[in-house]
């Protein structure tokens, strides 16, 4: 498999094309960034973290049944991925109330909620990642009702798997965010990350923040959380 030209540059990842027009290369950065990029630094041996995290939960989800980009982990920061156009919905799983949706409903944080809540925000940098409901995203065409209810279908059968996963690792899943994407047959699979970036994970004995709030928030410590999820993961998985 032959690296080609960076074809496009975000705020974790960098992304290659190859020689295979339906794969890409993405390579993880250890940049970080929050509020819309307002906020700017550096998580040392983040992009090595979230690459091998998210290919080992990619591949848990792929035997349940839940269709993936993941390829093959090329390097401690690289992984080949199915080529895809991303579907332009941001989609929000959240079990407990925390960030904000604590702050946009007056809700304290830590309220655990009786069943899963599914929100969408259109992805789109410069508006600011809006909430939009189904009908906006159906007006600005941004997926189809059945694309949309596959989206739907696969977020809440991933909240499963993963909440029992990081369970097993005294981890308590408070939400995550997630992207799809569509395949040159139009399939929709998972794509982008599952990692601290995206979840917030805390520990199930002392609510310890195990994730990006630590840099948000200026808690200190976020090297350490994100080498402490990795191990955690690690030690599930030889076991």
């Amino acid at each position: 498999m032959q690296k080609l030209k960076q074809i496009y540059e975000g705020k974790a990842k960098k992304v290659y094309g190859t020689d295979d027009p339906e794969l890409y290369i993405v390579d993880y950065k250890d940049d970080a960034t929050a509020f819309d990029g307002l906020k700017k630094g550096t998580i040392t041996g983040k992009g090595a973290i979230n690459n091998q995290m998210t290919n080992y939960l990619m591949g848990q989800l792929e035997k349940a049944g839940v269709p993936t980009h993941f390829v093959e982990e090329l390097s401690e920061r690289e992984t080949l991925v199915k080529k895809v156009s991303i579907v332009p919905l941001e989609v929000i799983v959240r079990n407990i109330a925390a960030g904000s949706f604590s702050k946009r409903y007056g809700v304290a944080e830590g309220l655990v909620f009786d069943e899963p809540v599914l929100e969408f925000s259109y992805k789109n940098d410069a508006l600011g990642d809006p909430l939009l409901n189904t009908s906006h995203a159906l007006a600005l065409k941004l997926a189809t009702p059945a694309e949309i209810e596959t989206i739907k279908g696969y977020a809440l059968k991933i909240d499963r798997i993963l909440q029992r996963f990081w369970a097993e690792c005294g981890v308590t899943l408070a939400d995550f965010k997630l992207e799809f994407g569509r395949t040159s047959d139009g399939r929709i699979i998972l794509a982008d990350e599952i990692s601290p970036d995206t979840c917030r994970l805390w520990d199930s004995a002392t609510g310890e923040k195990l994730d990006k709030d630590r840099f948000r928030r200026d808690l200190g410590g976020v090297e350490e959380a994100y080498a402490e999820i990795m191990k955690r993961l690690v030690e599930h998985g030889t076991n």
